[in-house]
């Protein structure tokens, strides 16, 4: 097994979003890697490293290949392959997996587990409920009262989540589920805080916020994320090293005392109230799409660093740097996007100018090669800036040179009036 430091590292990203796309960009300008692979990938990734078809839910099949391909690390991308315990099948065969076991992966995989852990660890966090029948779940609503917050208990894609003042629409959600849980509601600007882990040690990267609703001003029903920024000007000074002292150290160390460590990337989602930082949600991997602007803002031997975190050598690994400037992402998506897509629309990219670039999230080619929307999160447009205001200007730039006609996107992304809110509303 190679060690950080190693010169022509291998690594196998698995998965075929825009996570994993900015997950191999960031991945291939490492200078100890010499070769990048995405299974299966797509033809953004295409671009910067050999893709391989593969079912990523097959935990032999991607052993295999990473054999195949004598990976040096593999990183699981999305949060399915890791709740299915896939990483334990590439660790099994003896090589280095970014991302945590099966068991540790519930802390997404399972709400009320999430709930359990931050409960013994004493994580601040909304008040909640697991519920299992429809009398449980109306009972919790009227405890809490509105607006209504229901979780689907497992995966949901990042669009189990249903909040509203409506309390029929929240039973009817609570119904349609197996298991949920239902919580007070926090009110508070939200943010997500990625944080790279060895079990033991921690490093955190920069805070990002990302835009779940589908339309402008926030209105419409929840999808994967429609765009994204970083660094956060509002954010409190300290708010990180709370959080690191208060939500990531605590669980961390609960989930050592269950025999279950978690290392890889331990996904916060925060919300700012006004008794200070209450966890919303944990994932267990990069989130989507705020990976995108959050990983071009590091300076360091990123693969270096995801290697050390998982052969348990965090503390030893190289430091990495932040770069001056901002992020933005900006999604296109598929009209009908969240609840019936439609696929196959043709894209004609343009050619991408400095600090601009464009990452593939749900393209494909047909045929005759053209490149068409396969999902209904298609690209994410990056721009880097000295500041939010130039790189949102780039960002939308770029996208009025893209001919996707079938597409469409946010036009609020970091917008400043939305930025100078938050700050106001911070105090």
């Amino acid at each position: 097994m190679a060690a950080p430091g190693t010169q022509s590292l291998t690594v196998l990203v698995v998965g075929s979003g825009g996570r994993e796309h900015a997950l191999a960009l960031a991945i291939s300008k490492d200078p100890a890697v010499g070769s990048v692979h995405v299974a299966p990938g797509n033809p953004g990734t295409a671009r910067i490293a050999a893709n391989h078809p593969l079912d990523i839910m097959d935990g032999d099949a991607v052993a295999a290949l990473a054999i195949a391909l004598h990976a040096d690390l593999v990183v699981i991308g999305p949060e399915a392959p890791l709740v299915a315990g896939i990483a334990d099948s590439v660790r099994a065969a003896g090589i280095a997996c970014f991302g945590p076991s099966q068991a540790a992966a519930q802390l997404e995989g399972s709400k009320a587990f999430a709930k359990s852990v931050m409960a013994d660890a004493g994580v601040p966090t909304a008040r909640a409920r697991v519920c299992t029948d429809a009398a449980a779940a109306s009972a919790a609503l009227d405890e809490f009262g509105a607006p209504y917050v229901v979780k689907a208990d497992g995966l949901a894609a990042g669009k189990g989540v249903v909040v509203t003042a409506n309390r029929e629409a929240a039973l009817d959600h609570a119904r349609e589920c197996e298991q949920v849980v239902i919580e007070e509601y926090l009110d508070g600007p939200e943010l997500s805080l990625f944080v790279i882990t060895d079990g033991e040690s921690a490093v955190p990267l920069p805070a990002a916020q990302d835009f779940k609703r589908v339309g402008e001003n926030d209105e419409g029903p929840n999808t994967g994320g429609m765009g994204s920024y970083a660094p956060l000007p509002w954010l409190p000074a300290g708010t990180v090293e709370t959080v690191m002292a208060q939500v990531v150290r605590p669980t961390l160390a609960r989930m050592r005392e269950l025999g279950t460590p978690f290392a890889g990337l331990l996904y916060v989602g925060l919300s700012l109230t006004g008794v200070g930082p209450r966890v919303v949600e944990f994932n267990a991997r990069f989130g989507d799409p705020e990976t995108e602007v959050v990983l071009p803002l590091l300076d360091g031997p990123f693969a270096q660093v995801l290697l050390a975190a998982a052969i348990g050598q965090l503390a030893q690994a190289p430091r990495l740097a932040l770069r001056p400037g901002a992020c933005v992402g900006v999604v296109l998506a598929s009209q009908g996007y969240p609840a019936a897509p439609h696929p196959g629309g043709t894209i004609m990219l343009a050619p991408e100018p400095a600090q601009v670039h464009v990452v593939h999230a749900g393209t494909a080619l047909d045929a005759h090669g053209q490149l068409v929307s396969a999902g209904g999160r298609v690209l994410c447009v990056v721009a880097h800036g000295d500041d939010l205001e130039q790189a949102r200007e780039r960002a939308y730039a770029h996208i009025d040179e893209i001919d996707f006609a079938t597409g469409f996107c946010r036009r609020d992304i970091a917008a400043p009036a939305r930025l100078a809110a938050i700050a106001a509303r911070l105090g």
